[in-house]
Protein backbone atom coordinates (compact mmCIF):
# COMPACT_ATOMS: atom_id res chain seq x y z
CA UNK A 1 0.00 0.00 0.00
CA UNK A 2 1.30 3.48 -0.84
CA UNK A 3 1.72 6.19 1.77
CA UNK A 4 -1.34 7.99 0.43
CA UNK A 5 -3.80 5.25 -0.46
CA UNK A 6 -7.47 5.42 0.47
CA UNK A 7 -8.10 9.13 1.11
CA UNK A 8 -9.16 11.92 -1.24
CA UNK A 9 -9.65 15.65 -0.69
CA UNK A 10 -11.29 18.15 -3.07
CA UNK A 11 -8.91 19.60 -5.64
CA UNK A 12 -8.99 22.83 -7.61
CA UNK A 13 -9.59 22.92 -11.34
CA UNK A 14 -8.55 26.29 -12.77
CA UNK A 15 -8.55 27.77 -16.29
CA UNK A 16 -5.81 26.25 -18.41
CA UNK A 17 -5.18 23.36 -16.02
CA UNK A 18 -4.42 20.18 -17.98
CA UNK A 19 -5.44 17.64 -15.33
CA UNK A 20 -6.39 17.26 -11.69
CA UNK A 21 -4.56 14.75 -9.50
CA UNK A 22 -6.95 13.19 -7.02
CA UNK A 23 -5.59 12.02 -3.71
CA UNK A 24 -5.05 12.83 -0.03
CA UNK A 25 -2.95 15.98 -0.49
CA UNK A 26 -4.56 19.34 -1.19
CA UNK A 27 -2.58 20.65 -4.15
CA UNK A 28 -4.37 24.01 -4.27
CA UNK A 29 -1.16 26.01 -3.90
CA UNK A 30 0.43 24.20 -6.83
CA UNK A 31 -2.57 24.72 -9.09
CA UNK A 32 -2.88 28.39 -8.11
CA UNK A 33 0.78 29.03 -8.95
CA UNK A 34 0.41 27.24 -12.27
CA UNK A 35 -2.64 29.39 -13.02
CA UNK A 36 -0.63 32.54 -12.22
CA UNK A 37 2.26 31.50 -14.47
CA UNK A 38 -0.07 30.81 -17.41
CA UNK A 39 -2.03 34.01 -16.82
CA UNK A 40 1.11 36.13 -16.72
CA UNK A 41 2.60 34.75 -19.91
CA UNK A 42 -0.67 35.33 -21.75
CA UNK A 43 -0.66 38.92 -20.50
CA UNK A 44 2.97 39.50 -21.41
CA UNK A 45 2.53 38.21 -24.95
CA UNK A 46 -0.57 40.38 -25.45
CA UNK A 47 1.11 43.44 -23.92
CA UNK A 48 4.26 43.06 -26.02
CA UNK A 49 2.18 42.88 -29.17
CA UNK A 50 -0.08 45.81 -28.37
CA UNK A 51 2.03 48.33 -26.44
CA UNK A 52 3.16 51.23 -28.68
CA UNK A 53 6.87 51.24 -29.38
CA UNK A 54 7.24 54.76 -28.00
CA UNK A 55 5.41 54.06 -24.70
CA UNK A 56 8.65 54.20 -22.71
CA UNK A 57 7.13 54.25 -19.22
CA UNK A 58 4.97 51.22 -20.00
CA UNK A 59 7.90 49.23 -21.39
CA UNK A 60 9.89 50.02 -18.25
CA UNK A 61 6.98 48.87 -16.09
CA UNK A 62 6.67 45.68 -18.13
CA UNK A 63 10.39 44.96 -17.77
CA UNK A 64 10.16 45.39 -13.99
CA UNK A 65 7.05 43.22 -13.88
CA UNK A 66 8.85 40.52 -15.89
CA UNK A 67 11.63 40.41 -13.31
CA UNK A 68 9.06 39.81 -10.57
CA UNK A 69 7.38 37.06 -12.57
CA UNK A 70 10.69 35.36 -13.36
CA UNK A 71 11.77 35.53 -9.71
CA UNK A 72 8.59 33.71 -8.66
CA UNK A 73 9.05 31.02 -11.29
CA UNK A 74 12.75 30.52 -10.48
CA UNK A 75 11.87 30.20 -6.79
CA UNK A 76 9.09 27.72 -7.57
CA UNK A 77 11.47 25.54 -9.58
CA UNK A 78 14.20 25.68 -6.93
CA UNK A 79 11.78 24.54 -4.23
CA UNK A 80 10.56 21.65 -6.39
CA UNK A 81 14.09 20.57 -7.32
CA UNK A 82 15.40 20.73 -3.76
CA UNK A 83 12.50 19.72 -1.53
CA UNK A 84 9.81 18.01 -3.61
CA UNK A 85 11.28 15.84 -6.35
CA UNK A 86 14.11 14.26 -4.24
CA UNK A 87 11.82 12.64 -1.62
CA UNK A 88 9.38 11.67 -4.35
CA UNK A 89 12.19 10.07 -6.35
CA UNK A 90 13.19 8.10 -3.27
CA UNK A 91 9.60 6.95 -2.83
CA UNK A 92 9.14 5.78 -6.42
CA UNK A 93 12.50 4.00 -6.28
CA UNK A 94 11.37 2.20 -3.16
CA UNK A 95 8.20 1.21 -4.99
CA UNK A 96 10.25 -0.17 -7.88
CA UNK A 97 8.80 2.12 -10.58
CA UNK A 98 11.54 3.10 -13.07
CA UNK A 99 9.00 4.70 -15.42
CA UNK A 100 7.91 7.00 -12.62
CA UNK A 101 11.54 7.97 -11.98
CA UNK A 102 11.87 8.94 -15.64
CA UNK A 103 8.85 11.22 -15.32
CA UNK A 104 10.33 13.03 -12.32
CA UNK A 105 13.75 13.34 -13.92
CA UNK A 106 12.00 14.92 -16.91
CA UNK A 107 10.53 17.56 -14.58
CA UNK A 108 14.02 18.65 -13.55
CA UNK A 109 15.33 18.54 -17.12
CA UNK A 110 12.46 20.74 -18.29
CA UNK A 111 13.34 23.31 -15.64
CA UNK A 112 16.81 23.54 -17.18
CA UNK A 113 15.24 24.32 -20.56
CA UNK A 114 12.80 26.91 -19.25
CA UNK A 115 15.20 28.97 -17.14
CA UNK A 116 17.37 30.15 -20.08
CA UNK A 117 14.20 31.13 -21.94
CA UNK A 118 13.24 33.38 -19.04
CA UNK A 119 16.68 34.98 -19.08
CA UNK A 120 16.36 35.55 -22.83
CA UNK A 121 13.05 37.33 -22.31
CA UNK A 122 14.65 39.55 -19.65
CA UNK A 123 17.38 40.54 -22.09
CA UNK A 124 14.76 41.24 -24.78
CA UNK A 125 12.82 43.47 -22.39
CA UNK A 126 16.03 45.35 -21.55
CA UNK A 127 16.72 45.84 -25.26
CA UNK A 128 13.21 47.21 -25.76
CA UNK A 129 13.65 49.67 -22.91
CA UNK A 130 17.13 50.80 -23.97
CA UNK A 131 16.74 50.71 -27.78
CA UNK A 132 13.01 50.71 -28.58
CA UNK A 133 11.93 49.80 -32.06
CA UNK A 134 9.78 47.47 -34.12
CA UNK A 135 12.59 44.92 -34.53
CA UNK A 136 13.24 44.83 -30.77
CA UNK A 137 9.53 44.40 -30.10
CA UNK A 138 9.21 41.58 -32.64
CA UNK A 139 12.16 39.78 -31.06
CA UNK A 140 10.60 40.19 -27.62
CA UNK A 141 7.24 38.83 -28.78
CA UNK A 142 8.97 35.82 -30.32
CA UNK A 143 10.88 35.06 -27.11
CA UNK A 144 7.80 35.47 -24.94
CA UNK A 145 5.76 33.17 -27.17
CA UNK A 146 8.51 30.56 -27.01
CA UNK A 147 8.66 30.80 -23.22
CA UNK A 148 4.87 30.52 -22.98
CA UNK A 149 4.81 27.42 -25.17
CA UNK A 150 7.67 25.73 -23.29
CA UNK A 151 6.28 26.47 -19.85
CA UNK A 152 2.80 25.46 -20.97
CA UNK A 153 4.09 22.05 -22.05
CA UNK A 154 5.96 21.63 -18.78
CA UNK A 155 2.99 22.57 -16.59
CA UNK A 156 0.70 20.22 -18.53
CA UNK A 157 3.25 17.40 -18.19
CA UNK A 158 3.55 18.03 -14.46
CA UNK A 159 -0.21 18.15 -13.92
CA UNK A 160 -0.87 15.08 -16.04
CA UNK A 161 1.97 12.78 -15.01
CA UNK A 162 4.02 14.07 -12.04
CA UNK A 163 1.35 15.28 -9.61
CA UNK A 164 -0.52 11.94 -9.69
CA UNK A 165 2.76 10.34 -8.59
CA UNK A 166 2.95 12.83 -5.74
CA UNK A 167 -0.54 11.83 -4.65
CA UNK A 168 0.33 8.13 -4.75
CA UNK A 169 3.78 8.16 -3.18
CA UNK A 170 4.27 11.27 -1.02
CA UNK A 171 2.51 11.88 2.26
CA UNK A 172 0.59 15.10 3.01
CA UNK A 173 3.17 15.78 5.75
CA UNK A 174 6.01 15.68 3.23
CA UNK A 175 4.06 18.06 0.99
CA UNK A 176 3.52 20.39 3.94
CA UNK A 177 7.26 20.38 4.68
CA UNK A 178 8.00 21.47 1.11
CA UNK A 179 5.48 24.30 1.45
CA UNK A 180 7.08 25.46 4.68
CA UNK A 181 10.46 25.63 2.97
CA UNK A 182 8.92 27.64 0.14
CA UNK A 183 7.54 30.19 2.59
CA UNK A 184 10.77 30.46 4.60
CA UNK A 185 12.91 31.07 1.53
CA UNK A 186 10.85 34.03 0.31
CA UNK A 187 11.94 37.43 1.56
CA UNK A 188 9.48 40.13 2.67
CA UNK A 189 9.61 41.91 -0.69
CA UNK A 190 8.84 38.70 -2.56
CA UNK A 191 5.94 37.87 -0.25
CA UNK A 192 4.43 41.34 -0.67
CA UNK A 193 4.23 40.62 -4.38
CA UNK A 194 3.42 36.91 -4.21
CA UNK A 195 0.20 37.12 -2.22
CA UNK A 196 -1.86 39.48 -4.44
CA UNK A 197 -0.18 38.07 -7.56
CA UNK A 198 -1.20 34.50 -6.81
CA UNK A 199 -4.76 35.61 -5.99
CA UNK A 200 -5.13 37.63 -9.20
CA UNK A 201 -7.90 36.23 -11.41
CA UNK A 202 -9.22 33.70 -8.90
CA UNK A 203 -12.92 33.70 -8.11
CA UNK A 204 -13.78 34.64 -4.54
CA UNK A 205 -14.46 31.11 -3.17
CA UNK A 206 -11.16 29.83 -4.56
CA UNK A 207 -9.27 32.86 -3.25
CA UNK A 208 -10.80 32.49 0.21
CA UNK A 209 -9.99 28.77 0.29
CA UNK A 210 -6.35 29.37 -0.62
CA UNK A 211 -5.89 32.25 1.83
CA UNK A 212 -7.54 30.27 4.64
CA UNK A 213 -5.21 27.36 3.97
CA UNK A 214 -2.15 29.66 3.91
CA UNK A 215 -3.02 31.19 7.29
CA UNK A 216 -4.15 34.54 8.64
CA UNK A 217 -0.86 36.41 7.94
CA UNK A 218 -1.41 35.81 4.24
CA UNK A 219 -4.99 37.05 4.47
CA UNK A 220 -3.72 40.26 6.12
CA UNK A 221 -1.01 40.60 3.46
CA UNK A 222 -3.57 40.24 0.70
CA UNK A 223 -5.80 42.96 2.12
CA UNK A 224 -2.88 45.35 2.61
CA UNK A 225 -1.16 44.78 -0.75
CA UNK A 226 -3.89 44.21 -3.34
CA UNK A 227 -4.47 47.94 -4.00
CA UNK A 228 -0.85 48.71 -4.80
CA UNK A 229 -0.55 45.52 -6.83
CA UNK A 230 -3.62 46.44 -8.90
CA UNK A 231 -2.25 49.91 -9.64
CA UNK A 232 1.08 48.52 -10.77
CA UNK A 233 -0.62 45.94 -12.97
CA UNK A 234 -2.58 48.71 -14.64
CA UNK A 235 0.66 50.58 -15.37
CA UNK A 236 2.44 47.59 -16.87
CA UNK A 237 -0.47 46.04 -18.78
CA UNK A 238 -2.35 49.18 -19.77
CA UNK A 239 -2.34 48.17 -23.46
CA UNK A 240 -2.91 44.45 -22.91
Amino acid sequence: MSATEGTHVPQLSLPGQAATADGPTDLSVMYVLHHAFRRDLDRFVTAARSTPVDAAATWAALATRWRRFAAQLHHHHRVEDRTLWPPLLAAVDAAGAPGDRATLEAMQAEHEVIDPLLDGCARAFSAMVERPGAAARDALVERLAEARASLGRHLAHEETDALPLLQRHLSPDAWARSNRVAKRTLGPRELLFLVPWAADGLDRPTREHVLADAGWPFRVLYRSTRGRYTRREAEAFRYA
